[in-house]
């Protein structure tokens, strides 16, 4: 019988730059033309989110959200330690990376033997936070085998899971979602070399080939959608069913942060729905997952919470085993694009 630890986690891509830098995604979101020109001032914005944007765009906030993150971090790779795990499961989204216009699958377990990534190559000519060489490669095992058994095990339980054995079109080696994680779960670089399965979930559907990854639109027709947050919560069950049912010790990780402002059109595509995303974050607590698999594509897409899928599966793989969260540390915020949430699930 297998053994399993959940985690929650975010991959943040403003944490891996110093705080000088600002808070980014807002400033490159500030000089499209996606934003009405009134909402590109601050005084427009909510009390809250000008309280937070204070009077040096947001560094003084953005150093006290970022600790709380990290803090977080160093408690979840605690947790990974003690657990000593053969294998992590790591949900994320692909925006663009690995998938494009020739296949845009919904999942895909990435059965990789050895995993080789250089992360710093999407954050442009900022540095990053450990002073680390641009083209530095990182590497950490994969674990083909089980990726063999568990799309084996999906399969037959009626999941359509796609698989693959190499990358395809992610040059860096690994998407960002999966690498910004791997990279903040070893803060303190006393390395990680746990083997690492990916699985990639299409988090932004209908935006996924028409945004190439990035803020700005380049087609106008939607794309398809992507999986409902259901199909996700039952990928999610499934995964959990089939290796509880197995001789491996297993973390099943979820990462993204939750609404993010660039996605939500209701608010001018400047700040997150947070009312939305504290109505999962109270279900999440109370272990009321109905809440989670009843949620519906549109309120997924109407408040930017697109990468709350990966979250899906994990909360499912917890509905589940009957889990409820150990450990929940939430970092609300209005300027920083996304609000984070991390989580044990023991």
């Amino acid at each position: 019988m297998g053994e399993i630890l959940g985690i929650g986690a975010t991959h943040y891509p403003p944490g891996l730059v110093p705080d000088e830098y600002k808070p980014w995604p807002l400033i490159r979101m500030l000089k499209t033309n996606r934003i009405p020109e009134h909402m590109k001032n601050p005084a427009n914005w909510p009390a809250e989110m000008q309280a937070e944007w204070g009077n040096d765009e947001g560094i003084t906030a953005h150093k006290a959200h970022r600790a709380k993150v990290f803090n977080a971090f160093r408690k979840l790779r605690e947790e990974i330690d003690a657990f000593n795990p053969d294998f992590i499961v790591l949900w994320g989204d692909d925006q663009y990376e690995n998938f494009r216009e020739d296949i845009i699958p919904p999942f895909c377990v990435l059965a990789y033997d050895q995993i080789d990534f250089q992360p710093y190559h999407r954050i442009g000519d900022r540095p990053n936070v450990w002073d680390e060489p641009k083209d530095k490669v990182f590497s950490v095992p994969g674990h083909q085998a089980a990726g063999r058994y568990l799309t084996r095990r999906l399969i037959e339980q009626g999941v359509d899971m796609a698989y693959a054995y190499k990358p395809l079109h992610e040059k860096a080696g690994l998407g960002h979602a999966f690498a910004n994680t791997l990279l903040f779960l070893d803060l303190d670089r006393k390395g990680f070399n746990y083997p690492v399965l990916p699985v990639a979930v299409n988090c932004y559907g209908s935006n996924v080939v028409r945004m190439r990854g990035g803020a700005e639109v380049f087609e106008e027709e939607l794309d398809p959608p992507s999986p409902t947050p259901r199909r996700c919560f039952e990928v999610g069950q499934a995964t959990a069913r089939a290796l509880i049912d197995s001789p491996y010790r297993v973390v099943l990780m979820a990462s993204s942060s939750w609404s993010h402002a660039f996605l939500t059109e209701k608010n001018s595509w400047v700040y997150p729905d947070l009312e939305a995303d504290r109505v999962l974050l109270e279900a999440l607590r109370k272990g009321e997952y109905d809440t989670w698999k009843n949620w519906t594509l549109h309120q997924v897409e109407n408040s930017g919470q697109q990468e709350t899928l990966n979250w899906q599966c994990l909360v499912g793989a917890m509905a589940e085993l009957d889990r409820r969260p150990d450990y929940l540390e939430w970092a609300e915020c209005w300027s920083f694009n996304a609000p984070k949430c991390l989580a044990v699930f023991k």
